[in-house]
């Protein structure tokens, strides 16, 4: 676990006391989407797999895999949370979205995940994770039509692309 006057991983500036680790401790309920969001974050920068677990709706909860996300959260050095939009998500609504980014590296390696993320409130009144949907680059899309290996080389030599350019 952190040390709680630590800033927050989060992002906001705050200590940990302060921001997300009364959630993560249990002693409070993240009050909007966004602060979930938030304590989410946190909690992979913790390693703390019961928190995503307990804070993700049933459906998510059926197909949610502790050790890889242990794992994921282990091997993983968190370097920032970027929230991008949040759409409704407050005390007064049963649901919202938050866009983030969240950055991390692996060894050598350095990521952004990007997802829009879904939340609902629970009818205890709790924020739940619901849904997860990630943005990635758009495909690669070709202008001109494939050529074959067996096709006329387009160079014009009249030999066998894969005899000539290929």
């Amino acid at each position: 676990m952190m040390n709680p006057t630590e800033k927050c991983p989060c992002g906001s500036g705050a200590a940990f006391e302060k921001c997300c680790g009364p959630y993560l401790s249990g002693k409070k309920q993240a009050p909007t989407a966004e602060a979930l969001m938030r304590s989410r974050y946190s909690a992979y920068a913790c390693s703390n797999v019961d928190y995503l677990y307990n804070t993700s709706c049933d459906e998510v909860k059926k197909d949610f895999d502790a050790e890889n996300t242990k794992r994921w959260a282990e091997t993983s050095k968190w370097t920032g949370l970027e929230i991008v939009r949040v759409e409704d998500g407050t005390e007064k609504d049963l649901s919202g979205i938050v866009e983030f980014i969240a950055h991390y590296s692996v060894e050598e390696s350095v990521f952004n995940h990007h997802e829009i993320a879904s939340f609902v409130k629970g009818s205890d009144g709790s924020w739940v994770f619901s849904d997860g949907k990630i943005i990635g680059p758009e495909p690669v899309r070709r202008e001109e039509p494939k050529i074959g290996r067996n096709d006329p080389c387009p160079c014009g030599s009249g030999k066998k692309y894969k005899k000539c350019c290929g």
